[in-house]
């Protein structure tokens, strides 16, 4: 279910306050304001991830908010394995997410981690996160709504953990799959009652 720690308290509190702060980093508000395009917070839904940015009509913007946005939870992970150890990488990609939710930058009012969460399954283990990454694809392509697909590749990427043998993964990804689930409580309400948007279109 999680790995062994073996790494010292001091060291993994120190990979969890990285990972978090760059977690933290509000990709989206930062190309959309140096792209002259206005406050992200104030376009759409409000939302500071790929999907809200793609609201405001530039696909190039959205995609480099998507890439960087996924490539943050990726790299924590990466960083946190080579340099301490498995269990200091599942910490940082715990950290690197709740920074995305919750960054110190935007008052801990941030986005709703789907992007991240599918880097730092990358990043894990390379066939949970393409599976998962695989789910969103297809779902979105099917649906035509992106909360619907992420909901989708979250509440699965549990099973692939299990299909392809990262056991060790299953507690960090319940716990973030229970959180990608509450911060998507209004799209929930949303697609219930038929209103939820399609990808692109203006909110």
């Amino acid at each position: 279910m999680m790995p062994e720690i073996t790494s010292s308290p001091l060291l993994l509190g120190l990979v969890a306050v990285l990972a978090y702060l760059l977690g933290s980093v509000p990709f989206g508000v930062v190309i959309t304001r140096a792209l002259g395009l206005g406050d992200l917070r104030s376009i759409g839904s409000g939302n500071i991830g790929a999907t809200n940015v793609l609201r405001t009509g530039n696909k190039g913007a959205a995609l480099a908010t998507l890439l960087l946005d996924a490539a943050k939870g990726g790299i924590a992970v990466l960083i946190a394995r080579y340099a301490v150890g498995e269990d200091a990488a599942q910490l940082a990609a715990a950290a690197a997410f709740l920074g995305h939710l919750f960054p110190v930058w935007l008052g801990f009012k941030g986005g709703k981690g789907v992007a991240t969460f599918l880097g730092t399954l990358l990043a894990l283990a390379w066939p949970v996160g393409l599976a998962a990454c695989a789910t969103w694809a297809v779902a979105a392509a099917i649906w035509r709504i992106s909360s619907l697909a992420a909901l989708l590749a979250a509440a699965l990427s549990g099973l692939w953990c299990f299909v392809f043998d990262a056991g060790h993964m299953m507690l960090l990804v319940f716990v973030l799959t229970v959180l990608i689930y509450v911060k998507h409580w209004p799209n929930l309400q949303r697609l219930k009652a038929g209103t939820e948007p399609k990808i692109g279109a203006k909110k």
